[in-house]
C-alpha cells in the first residue's frame, strides 16, 4: 500500500476508534450547557429588570400625571410665589377694548403702546405649574355667590381684570352690568358689577388704608386736617362682611406724601400720635382689620386674601420719572421685599380665621415693563405704579382662581374655605 492510502486508512481508524468519540460527545455537551446557561442567565436577567424597572416606570409615569392634575409636583411645599416669568404666545387671557369695565387710562394698547410683548408673559412657579384658567367652571363656582374687592386703586385694577376674564366665558355680554349704573371711576368708594345669568357679582369697596379716616379733633394742632384712626376699621366694613370671597389690600397710600404732606397723622383712640412712624401706624392698622376679620367672618362660608404690597418702579418719584422697560427685568433690584408685606404675614400668622396672603411682592417687581408708563388717558403724567390691562394683575387672579379651586391648598389654610366642598 502506497504512503498515500496508509494516511488515509489510519484517518479513517482515528475517526471511528471509541476514544475518539468520548471527546467529541463531551465537547458537544460541554457546548450545549454553556448555550443553556447563556439563555437562562438572559431571561433572569431580563426578569429581574423588568422587574425592577417596570414598577419605576410607572411612578414615573404617575408622577407625571400628577405634575399636570395638581399643583404641586415635589415632596416640598410647593410656593407658588416663587417662579420666573415666561413667554407664552396664548396670553393675554381677554381683550381690554371689547370689556367696558376697564378704566381708559388702564388699556395701554388702545393708549398708544405699540409694543405688545408685555401682555404675553406667563408666571411659571419653580416646583408646580398653575393651572389655567377654565372660566366655564369658575363662572360655575361663582354662581349665587359675593366677591368682593377692598383696597385701593390697585385693588380696583385687580377687580377690573376678574370682571374682563370671566366675561370672555359668556356669549351675551349684556347680562353684566353695573348695579347702580355707575361709570368706572376712581371717586367712587363702591362699584359692583353683576353677572346676571349667574347670579352673582363682584364688588369694589375704595378704602385705601382699611381703617377710618377722619377730620381732625378739635383742639388739635393747625397741621393736623385729618386723622386716621387706627383703632378703628373703615366705617363702610358692614357691608364687606356676607361676602363669599374677600380680597384685602393696602399700601401705596401709606407714605409722607399722601399722610403727612395732606395733613394726616395718626390717631389712636382720643390720642394724636403725631411721632408716629408709618411703620408703625401700619401694623396698628393691620392688627385692628385682623381683629375686625375674627370676629366679623365666619370662616365657614367667607374665603379670606390678603394681596402684599405692590411694587412700582420709578425713575425719580419727585420728579414723576419713569422709565417702562420693553422687558421684565432679570434682577428685582431689592424691590422684592417690603416691611409691608412682612407685616402682613406677622400679623396673619396670629390669627384665627384662615387668611391667605397673595405675596405678590417678589413677582411683580420683576415687571417694569407693564406700568401704565405715559400711556393713559393723561399722557402728560407718567404713572409707573399703576399696571396696564391686561396684564400683572390677571396673574394675580390666577392665582386666586387657582386657590379657589383648590389646586393649590397650603397645609395652614386648607381649612379655611367653603369652596372646598364645590
Amino acid at each position: 500500500m502506497s504512503s498515500y492510502n496508509r494516511s488515509v486508512s489510519f484517518k479513517q481508524r482515528a475517526a471511528s476508534s471509541p476514544r475518539f468519540s468520548r471527546k467529541t460527545w463531551v465537547s458537544n455537551l460541554f457546548c450545549a450547557l454553556i448555550v443553556v446557561g447563556s439563555i437562562v442567565s438572559f431571561f433572569f436577567v431580563i426578569g429581574c429588570g423588568y422587574l425592577y424597572v417596570l414598577p419605576n416606570l410607572t411612578h414615573s409615569f404617575h408622577d407625571r400625571e400628577d405634575r399636570f392634575s395638581n399643583f404641586s409636583v415635589s415632596d416640598d411645599t410647593c410656593d407658588v410665589f416663587d417662579g420666573n416669568w415666561v413667554l407664552d404666545d396664548s396670553y393675554p387671557l381677554y381683550n381690554a377694548s371689547e370689556c367696558p369695565f376697564v378704566e381708559q387710562g388702564f388699556n395701554c394698547l388702545d393708549n398708544g403702546r405699540t409694543d405688545n410683548d408685555y401682555i404675553k408673559w406667563r408666571w411659571k412657579p419653580k416646583n408646580c405649574v398653575i393651572p389655567r384658567v377654565n372660566v366655564q367652571r369658575v363662572l360655575e363656582m361663582l354662581r349665587n355667590k359675593r366677591v368682593v374687592f377692598v383696597g385701593d386703586s390697585m385693588s380696583r385694577t385687580q377687580w377690573e381684570s376678574l370682571i374682563c376674564l370671566l366675561m370672555t366665558g359668556l356669549e351675551d355680554k349684556s347680562t353684566v352690568y353695573e348695579v347702580n349704573g355707575n361709570k368706572i371711576t376712581k371717586q367712587i368708594r363702591f362699584l359692583g358689577v353683576r353677572f346676571s345669568s349667574f347670579n352673582f357679582t363682584i364688588e369694589f369697596y375704595r378704602s385705601v388704608f382699611l381703617v377710618q379716616h377722619y377730620w381732625a379733633p378739635k383742639h388739635g394742632p393747625r397741621r393736623v386736617r385729618s386723622t386716621l384712626k387706627l383703632d378703628k376699621l373703615d366705617d363702610i366694613s358692614k357691608e364687606w362682611i356676607d361676602s363669599d370671597v374677600l380680597i384685602f389690600n393696602s399700601g401705596q397710600w401709606w407714605v409722607p406724601g399722601k399722610l403727612f404732606g395732606m395733613g394726616c397723622y395718626f390717631q389712636v383712640g382720643n390720642s394724636l400720635k403725631l411721632g408716629m412712624q408709618i411703620t408703625s401706624a401700619f401694623r396698628t392698622a393691620i392688627n385692628t382689620w385682623a381683629s375686625w376679620v375674627d370676629r366679623k367672618i365666619n370662616p365657614k362660608r367667607t374665603r379670606v386674601f390678603f394681596r402684599t404690597f405692590e411694587p412700582s418702579h420709578w425713575r425719580n418719584l419727585t420728579l414723576r420719572q419713569c422709565n417702562v422697560t420693553k422687558f421684565p427685568l432679570l434682577e428685582a433690584r431689592g424691590k422684592d421685599g417690603s416691611q409691608f408685606s412682612d407685616t402682613v404675614f406677622k400679623v396673619v400668622n396670629n390669627m384665627s380665621v384662615p387668611v391667605t396672603v397673595l405675596h405678590i411682592t417678589p413677582m411683580s417687581a420683576f415687571r417694569s415693563d407693564a406700568h401704565v408708563g405715559t400711556w393713559s388717558d393723561k399722557p402728560s403724567l407718567s404713572d409707573c405704579s399703576h399696571w396696564c390691562l391686561p396684564g400683572v394683575p390677571d396673574i394675580w387672579n390666577e392665582l386666586v382662581i387657582s386657590y379657589l379651586l383648590g389646586s393649590n391648598e397650603p397645609e395652614t389654610m386648607s381649612a379655611s374655605s367653603g369652596f372646598n366642598n364645590l
